[in-house]
Formats: C-alpha cells, sequence, structure tokens
C-alpha cells in the first residue's frame, strides 16, 4: 500500500532543511564577509585599472567610442576575476566548475553563432592600433574612395568626396589592400597632352619642363619628368610628371587644373599647336551618285 503523504512530516522535513542552511550560513558568515571584502576590492582595482589603460594605453587609439568598448572590457574582465576569487573564498568549487563549464560550452556556441560579428569585433580592434590608418585619413580601397570618418567595432565608415558615406565591414577592410593617400607629403601627379606633327620635340619637352619646374617646387631627390609616348592619330602625344604635396584628391585636380593652363598659355605664346582630334567621313560614291541620279528625273 501506498504510504499517505502527511503535511505534518513534509513541514518538518523543510524546517529541518531551513534550520540547516542557516547553521551553514551563520558558519560561512566570516567567509561571506571576506568573499564581500574580496569584491570591493576587485571593483577599485577594476576602476584603477581602466583609468590606467585609458590613459596610457587607450589613448593611442583616436576612435572615442572603442576606447569606450576597451575600458568597459577590461573592467568587467577584474570583476569576473574578483567573482571567481570571491567563489573560492566561499569553498563553492563545485558551483565554479559548473559556472566555468557552462561559460565554456555558451562561449563556443555564441562564437559559432556570430562569426562574422566576431570577425569585425577583431578587424575593428586591428584598425585601431594600426598606425598606417587614422580619423580624416584619405585612403582607397576596393575602388572607393574617401577619408575615413569612423572606426567602431563592426564597420569603417568613408566619407567619399561627393560627400556620399560607404560603410565597409571590417573583415573585409582587414583582408584587402587599401591605400593611404595621407601617409606620405608628397605624390606625383601625370599630366597628358598631345602637339601637331610640325612641332619642335626638343622644343615642346624643354618648355614643358621649364614651365613645371618654376611652377611646381620639387624637392631633392625629386624630378619633372617628361616622356612622348606615341603617335597619335592627329598629334604627337606626351606627359609630364612631377611632385606636389598631396593628402586630399583636391590638392591633384587643383595642380593638374594649373599645369593644363601654364602648358595651354605658354603653348599659344610659341605658337606650339595642340591639335583637334580629326575624324573623316567617307560616303559611298554609287550612293551619291545615284541619289543624284535620282534628283534630276525627279526635277
Amino acid at each position: 500500500m501506498k504510504e499517505k503523504f502527511s503535511i505534518e512530516e513534509a513541514v518538518s522535513s523543510l524546517w529541518d532543511k531551513l534550520d540547516s542552511w542557516m547553521e551553514t550560513i551563520i558558519l560561512k558568515l566570516p567567509n561571506l564577509a571576506l568573499a564581500i571584502l574580496v569584491m570591493i576590492v576587485f571593483y577599485f582595482i577594476a576602476r584603477g585599472a581602466r583609468k590606467v589603460f585609458i590613459k596610457f594605453i587607450l589613448s593611442r587609439i583616436q576612435q572615442k567610442s572603442i576606447q569606450d568598448i576597451i575600458a568597459k572590457i577590461i573592467f568587467i574582465t577584474v570583476i569576473l576575476i574578483g567573482f571567481f576569487v570571491a567563489l573560492g573564498v566561499l569553498d563553492l568549487n563545485k558551483v565554479l566548475t559548473s559556472i566555468l563549464a557552462g561559460a565554456g560550452v555558451v562561449g563556443l556556441a555564441i562564437g559559432l553563432a556570430l562569426q562574422g560579428t566576431l570577425s569585425n569585433t577583431v578587424g575593428g580592434l586591428v584598425l585601431s592600433f594600426m598606425p598606417k590608418i587614422r580619423i580624416n585619413d584619405y585612403i582607397e580601397t576596393n575602388d572607393i574612395k574617401g577619408f575615413v570618418s569612423e572606426i567602431s567595432l563592426r564597420n569603417i565608415v568613408l566619407r567619399r568626396p561627393d560627400n556620399n558615406y560607404v560603410i565597409v565591414p571590417n573583415y573585409k577592410f582587414v583582408d584587402d589592400a587599401f591605400t593611404n593617400y595621407s601617409i606620405t607629403d608628397r605624390s606625383r601627379i601625370t599630366v597628358t597632352c598631345g602637339v601637331g606633327y610640325e612641332s619642335n620635340l626638343q622644343k615642346v619637352e624643354d618648355l614643358v619642363r621649364k614651365i613645371i619646374s618654376e611652377s611646381f617646387k620639387q624637392k631633392p631627390g625629386e624630378d619633372v619628368e617628361f616622356f612622348f609616348t606615341e603617335f597619335g592619330d592627329s598629334s604627337i602625344n606626351f606627359m609630364t610628371r612631377f611632385w606636389i604635396s598631396l593628402s586630399k584628391p583636391k590638392h591633384e585636380h587643383t595642380a593638374k587644373h594649373t599645369a593644363i593652363k601654364l602648358i595651354k598659355a605658354n603653348f599659344d605664346k610659341a605658337e606650339i599647336n595642340i591639335p583637334f582630334p580629326i575624324r573623316t567621313l567617307d560616303f559611298n560614291k554609287n550612293e551619291l551618285n545615284l541619289n543624284f541620279e535620282k534628283d534630276s528625273e525627279g526635277s
């Protein structure tokens, strides 16, 4: 026969259990107080570590949002260490083992589910510490040119010269090559033109070298270069290369604008012809004669 449920026995058992817990808590009061003290100490350690990192290490990162995120990660990490130490003080080793095992499983699951996000996060941290890219640098990557506006843990934001913004995921930016036009102070640009076949080519070369050298100061190790490149359909084409201070696309456009005006004005003075493209239209003679005969018959 099944034993009958007794309320008195259940209450008595519950009371004995609570009494046992109370005794355990009373016995653990010194350990509990020490664990609380450990948590308080680690709290102040976490605050101090965050301040030290912000002042001496994170100050190298120009992006304020990334500084804040890394500082929070440091703070939480120190607090977690203090939490595990407090559990050890309370002799809750089994609980500590279960928490660590659970955290490992959860961390693995989260890592598999958020591979793309974690790649972006790691990429953002890498970009933050890279000395070759800074806020307001003018860069080019994957046929996209623009000024670095923001570097976050998810993506990098570029402001194009037309004032539109392009958002590039960090993992794509880190994996691909990019060009930073703001690292170097000087860059070499090219201007092309053509002169008529009747022109004195040596005179053309000397004149172009002279006007470019006088208008664009070349530093030691730099030089104005001139090359005839091809026999074109209506002109002999050439290019000249010279150095300018360039950190923004506007600098290149301005230099080319000035060089083209100077070349045109000086060619006009020296009576050097810059020919128009010549196009020959070939009409079928038989069709012209046929149309002429029809017009004659009609008249």
